[in-house]
């Protein structure tokens, strides 16, 4: 079979190179910016950026010459332009890393989240840098020299690279040696080759996650403690991309959060996420592998809090005004509010108070058993920030009133961001109000935390999802706080409140929830459960 490509034309070694160079000046903005930092020109390292540039483009066109050949090197070289633009404008926009971790989140981002990120900026990213390039390549005829020549010609380009690479990092070791040991971050914003490798994580754990046949029952002995006889209305709400110092009960200059403090509930200032995404942390909370030893494919063959509870004859119903429960909820009552048919708060889009009329009629169609309810709030994920609340929750002005972050001010986004808050503690009053209604039927609780935080501009970072090792403490110090209704009578609350600046994380949440539901198991650990020594 013969391939009739034109006679005349550009080498497809030459089109990979110059698509890498382009690759390289166009699409790697935020790359040499974060370099020229930590290495400025001034700073007599001129001859090693040189060297860096230079391998950088040669591992660039190594990787795009190891997957393109024949007729397939136009449509690879397409698709890497169209992909490198976008992930070039979120890298250049927010400063985010596009992580396994950031493609699990976007694949799993409703419409109505997509949408908030589509800007201007983002159409003329996607046109200039990766539009037009690929219209540029597709038209370009390309030379073939047959399958042997041609097959010779790509193995000598592949040698040639990868000894230019050698030859440089070994001519200037002791750089590369600091480069590759003291400054891993720079690698996450290289562009294509950094997605590429993520691409390809995240590949492999979604066909491990989907491979697992069998589910490992947790918790088998889970029972309701023999000595309880009161019925439990326990609800957790599960916060989105709060930060910790955007609470005024934590200190915050701004009161962000007058029903809380006005409920006098119990706030944990040092609180800790296990990731930087909703994709991860919330079932890294629900787990019980613990954030040090938590994967997603052990997650997902395994039983989580939700089954421990219902096995222990619970009644569990998770109520989600998010994206989903990210598999959290599988086995249990789902119910989502994001659209009018469900949730009858809705305006510019439908709010987290709209789920707790809900709430109450599950109360009333459960009049025996111990109900566990989740929230699933919208909170205050981003970039528009200005959609998360009501018209009449803008307390702080001026806000920012558009999803492209880069026509705001650092105030202006501040100020949006932080009316989300002052609508979530809207929110959890308003819960806490419901249950103290069923205060005199149950034992109630209401147990909030934030599933990660958020980046508002610092050091030029936005949104949220850098991975755990590299990412700012704003991405992972969270808000958490518990309120205890009049039925806790046997818990110390000066004691809990001893515990307000104690360390905690999301490994705390399972062990809590069981000590609130009074749940006696073997995989119970009294030391992860924050009301532990209170009774």
């Amino acid at each position: 079979m013969k391939i009739r490509l034109p006679i005349n034309g550009l080498s497809s070694n030459t089109l990979t190179l110059l698509v890498s160079l382009f690759l390289v000046a166009a699409c790697n903005l935020t790359f040499f910016a974060n370099t020229l930092k930590i290495y400025p020109l001034d700073s007599g390292k001129a001859i090693y950026l040189a060297s860096l540039t230079a391998a950088f483009i040669a591992i660039n066109t190594l990787l795009l010459a190891l997957i393109s050949f024949g007729r397939a090197t136009k449509p690879v070289l397409i698709v890497f332009l169209l992909l490198a633009s976008l992930a070039a404008y979120f890298m250049d926009s927010y400063g985010v890393v596009i992580s396994d971790e950031m493609l699990r989140n976007a694949v799993q981002t409703n419409p109505a989240e997509t949408r908030d990120l589509i800007t201007g900026k983002f159409f003329a990213y996607f046109i200039f840098l990766g539009a037009l390039p690929a219209i540029i390549v597709a038209k370009i005829p390309l030379r073939w020299r047959g399958w042997r020549r041609e097959l010779a010609y790509r193995a000598g380009l592949i040698i040639s690279l990868i000894v230019i690479v050698i030859a440089l990092v070994m001519a200037s070791s002791s750089f590369y040696a600091s480069f590759l040991r003291e400054h891993k971050p720079l690698r996450s914003y290289t562009n294509p080759a950094y997605f590429t490798y993520s691409a390809i994580r995240y590949a492999n754990q979604a066909l491990s996650t989907q491979s697992a046949e069998t589910l490992t029952i947790l918790g088998a002995d889970a029972r309701k403690a023999s000595t309880q006889h009161n019925r439990q209305l326990i609800v957790l709400v599960v916060g989105e991309t709060a930060r910790a110092d955007r609470f005024s009960t934590n200190g915050y200059a701004r009161d962000t959060t007058p029903q809380l403090q006005a409920a006098q509930v119990v706030n944990f200032s040092n609180y800790w996420a296990c990731g930087t995404s909703t994709a991860v942390s919330v079932p890294c909370m629900f787990s019980m592998a613990g954030m040090d030893d938590f994967d997603l494919k052990t997650a997902a063959s395994q039983e989580n809090l939700l089954d421990i509870l219902q096995r222990a004859g619970v009644n569990v119903l998770w109520l989600d005004n998010n994206s989903d429960s990210k598999g959290v909820a599988v086995r249990a009552a789902y119910e989502e509010f994001k659209s009018p048919q469900s949730n009858p708060l809705c305006d510019e889009e439908c709010r987290d108070e709209g789920m707790l009329p809900r709430v109450q009629a599950y109360v009333d169609s459960h009049p025996t058993g111990d109900l566990f309810v989740v929230l699933h709030q919208m909170g205050n994920h981003g970039p528009a920030y200005f959609k998360r609340y009501p018209p009449a929750f803008e307390k702080f002005r001026p806000v920012c009133k558009s999803n492209d972050l880069s026509q705001c001010t650092r105030e202006e986004i501040g100020n949006a961001y932080d009316n989300a808050i002052f609508y979530t503690d809207h929110f959890l009053g308003k819960t806490i109000e419901l249950l103290k209604r069923n205060d005199k039927n149950f034992e109630t609780a209401l147990f909030y935390l934030s599933d990660h935080g958020e980046s508002l501009g610092e050091n030029g970072i936005y949104l949220h999802g850098l991975p755990r090792a590299i990412a700012p403490d704003n991405q992972l110090h969270v808000p958490a706080i518990i309120w205890l209704g009049s039925g806790f009578q046997d818990v110390d609350k000066s004691a809990l409140l001893k515990k307000r600046h104690d360390h905690f994380t999301h490994d705390n949440v399972v062990h809590t929830v069981l000590g609130l539901m009074r749940i006696e198991t073997e995989i119970y650990r009294p030391k992860l459960d924050i009301l532990n020594g209170t009774r």
